[in-house]
C-alpha cells in the first residue's frame, strides 16, 4: 500500500472515528477484484449518525483535494457509498450493515489493521 493510501485510510478511520462510528474496518480487495483496492466499512446507530459519518469523512476529504467520484443513499442513509475510485466507504446504519453482511461476502479480503 502506497503511504498516500495509507494517509487517505487513515484519515478516513479518524474522521469516522471522530462521529462515533461502530465497528470500523478496512477490507484489503486488491488480490481479489479488479472493484476497488479498499472497501472501510462502518456502522451509525441512526440515520441522523450515518448522515453525519458520511459527511465528516467528505469533508476531511475534500480539504486534502481528494475526488468523491460518486455517492448514492444519502437521502435515506441506511447504506451511504462513497466511491473514491480506490477506495469506497460504506457506512451503513448499524441494522442494514448485518442484513447485507458485506465482511461475509468479501470474507476473503484480508482486514487491514487499525
Amino acid at each position: 500500500m502506497s503511504s498516500t493510501l495509507k494517509e487517505i485510510l487513515s484519515i478516513i478511520l479518524e474522521s469516522a472515528e471522530d462521529k462515533k462510528a461502530l465497528d470500523s474496518i478496512t477490507l484489503d480487495l486488491r488480490k481479489i477484484t479488479s472493484v476497488a483496492d479498499y472497501f472501510f466499512i462502518c456502522s451509525g446507530e441512526s440515520t441522523t449518525q450515518v448522515k453525519a459519518i458520511a459527511d465528516g469523512i467528505m469533508e476531511r476529504l475534500k480539504d486534502k483535494k481528494i475526488k468523491l467520484w460518486h455517492d448514492e443513499g444519502y437521502e435515506d442513509a441506511r447504506w451511504i457509498l462513497l466511491d473514491y475510485g480506490t477506495i469506497i466507504i460504506h457506512v451503513f446504519y448499524k441494522e442494514t450493515r448485518e442484513f447485507y453482511n458485506l465482511e461475509g461476502l468479501w470474507a476473503d479480503a484480508p482486514q487491514i489493521e487499525k
